[in-house]
């Protein structure tokens, strides 16, 4: 049951599953209680620092809790003799797991109401300690390198806990004749963590850019958040069985005149979008961003921090010379409503939906004392012995430097 502003809600609670389109499954929790999940919304595999748990305190407390609960512990007669709550199913470990982290991710008052289900989340919110954000699963650093044809552009590095990523050119730059290299000019195939990567641009080529395509399958760890381009809301993850993920890293070349590299990324403490541009030309490279003009040196680079209204949409367009356009989309959610995050209209955040908005609902268990079906409390999704995230069917793709997920609607299991 959540409590606030002088009301009380039963919503569900529960483990939500998404599967990858390439295979794998990923199971996640919600750690955004105020929001529901939205129809056909592109989930990303994103830092902490670019979701609500940038500035809390209390966010290596949930991972801590993911780890010593379930399903990460499936041993349900063992948690529940640690915590003292009697006997356990999977839908009142979920339960009471999703309220305990509910308590440190939204600052939520909030309590389970089956009594096993509430016991655990008390023995874990107390137990719980600060642990450190997990690295992603795949990146590459940085996202976007410039220089001139006849050089190798980069390094860009690979961060990964796979044991080996495969890696191609993207788009029609191979048959240009650009390969991924080494330092020493080797061409590149199969990376590891830490390999540094170069886009050998051969003398000549016509100005242009390409992409560096990096694809592993793995384990995405524990604790690694998951935000969308839209307002549907923040997961955190549970638990995976291998997966394929993608990160792509970009390059562009000329031989004269600016050669800029243009990235972008939510900046939650500043509260906005960081834009940076970096010019490996032999003319400054001058752009449009947001209504204001940049100008960036020779050699040189800068980052321009665009602010964002807590849950807007952005739209960010960079505008350069010889018709350069690049074109950075999503929506700043970095607050949770108890911390009195604004929308532009001024509006006030409501009380969750016991429904997700413009999304199938996952099926509920009933875990409630001769409580009507639909769970115990809970997460805007579902809760069950085969847990169901608000339309299951997920799309891998690759964008950015990240893991991707489209989740589509489907209909809801019957309980």
């Amino acid at each position: 049951m959540i409590h606030e502003n002088g009301k009380d809600q039963r919503v569900q609670a529960g483990l939500f599953t998404m599967a990858a389109d390439q295979g794998g499954a990923l199971q996640t929790y919600c750690i955004d209680i105020h929001h529901p999940t939205q129809d056909g919304a592109k989930y990303q595999e994103t830092p902490w620092s670019g979701t609500s748990l940038n500035a809390n305190p209390d966010a290596g407390k949930i991972r801590w809790i993911l780890e010593n609960s379930y399903p990460q512990v499936n041993d349900l007669a063992g948690l529940a003799a640690k915590a003292g709550s009697g006997a356990l199913t999977e839908q009142t470990a979920a339960a009471g797991t999703q309220v305990a982290i509910w308590r440190y991710s939204d600052g939520a008052d909030v309590d389970a109401v089956n009594p096993a289900a509430e016991k655990l989340a008390d023995y874990l919110e107390k137990a719980a300690q600060n642990v450190a954000e997990p690295k992603a699963s795949l990146s590459l650093e940085p996202a976007a390198v410039s220089g001139k044809a006849g050089e190798k552009l980069g390094p860009v590095t690979v961060h990964t806990n796979a044991a080996s990523a495969q890696v191609e050119i993207g788009g029609d730059a191979a048959t240009a004749g650009v390969k991924p290299v080494d330092k020493n000019g080797k061409t590149v195939e199969s990376v590891v963590d830490g390999t540094q990567l170069w886009f050998d641009v051969p003398a000549g080529a016509q100005a242009g850019s390409a992409s560096l395509d990096v694809q592993a399958t793995t384990n995405v760890p524990v604790g690694r958040a998951f935000a969308s381009e839209t307002r549907s809301q923040t997961q955190i993850l549970a638990g995976s069985s291998g997966s394929t993920v993608a990160a792509t890293a970009s390059a562009t070349w000329g031989e004269s005149g600016p050669i800029p590299a243009v990235s972008a990324e939510k900046n939650c403490a500043k509260g906005g979008v960081d834009v940076t541009a970096s010019n490996q030309g032999d003319k400054p490279f001058t752009f449009d961003l947001a209504g204001q003009h940049h100008t960036v040196a020779v050699g040189k680079s800068t980052t321009i921090t665009v602010p964002v209204w807590e849950d807007q949409s952005y739209d960010l367009t960079v505008k350069g010379p010889d018709g350069l356009t690049k074109e950075f989309k999503g929506v700043l959610d970095c607050k949770v409503a108890s911390e009195g995050g604004a929308s532009p209209a001024g509006g006030q955040s409501p009380l969750p939906s016991a429904s997700p908005s413009t999304a199938a609902q996952g099926s509920g268990a009933d875990t409630g004392s001769g409580s009507a079906p639909g769970g115990d409390l809970a997460a805007t999704g579902g809760s069950s012995a085969t847990p169901v995230i608000a339309g299951v069917a997920v799309a891998l793709v690759v964008l950015g430097a990240g893991t991707v997920f489209f989740i589509k609607r489907r209909k809801p299991a019957e309980h």
